[in-house]
């Protein structure tokens, strides 16, 4: 008898700072989901929306940020980040600046339990100073995202959905991450209301 693989959870974060061709950014964040769905990923479980200051402090406008958890089947990542670019790219994002304002920005940020490529160029990345961080972009996807753990944009949507989540690296909870960074940082996060 063939056995079956449980489908692993993948985490998608979200975000959109400017309004394109008359779309807000929280409308943005609500086209994405749909055009995951259209694209035959399983959507298992979204984050409200939240309003975040832009980062890296005064990068531009603020953002609206989430998290998306995803279930993928036969799919892998490399497929899941090919369609996270077409579906920023019909939105309007150009990647011009690192970290510029932008129509929308999908980050797959974790795997299941998933290091890629490996740990050493985790580490490697984890690790960069904020300046090389600004100047350069990894040339392969890195699961999970390096500085996840660092950003209470991430973090916060996260923990209302998944907030059990382990780093695959850190071994650490998603409470636990967000529990570590500064009050300040986790206050400035806040649901969109209305």
């Amino acid at each position: 008898m063939e056995q079956r693989t449980r489908p692993q959870a993948i985490l998608v974060a979200a975000g959109s700072n400017l309004e394109t061709g008359g779309i807000l950014p929280a409308e943005q964040l609500e086209k994405a989901r749909t055009a995951l769905g259209i694209r035959g990923w399983r959507l298992i479980r979204a984050s409200r929306y939240y309003h975040t200051p832009a980062w890296p402090e005064g990068a531009g406008p603020d953002f609206v940020n989430a998290v998306f958890l995803l279930e993928a089947r036969e799919e892998g990542p490399t497929e899941l980040l090919r369609d996270l670019h077409v579906i920023e790219a019909l939105a309007g994002r150009e990647r011009s600046l690192r970290w510029a304002p932008r129509s929308l920005d999908l980050d797959l940020v974790a795997w299941g339990e998933r290091t890629e490529p490996d740990r050493a160029t985790f580490k490697a990345w984890r690790d960069m100073s904020p300046e090389r961080q600004a100047r350069e972009a990894p040339d392969c996807l890195i699961l999970p995202h390096p500085r996840m753990h660092e950003r209470a944009f991430v973090l916060v949507p996260l923990v209302e959905i998944a907030p059990d989540w382990r780093h695959p690296v850190l071994d650490r909870s998603a409470q636990e991450l967000l529990a570590a960074l500064p009050a300040k940082a986790r206050a400035a996060i806040k649901p969109l209301t209305g």
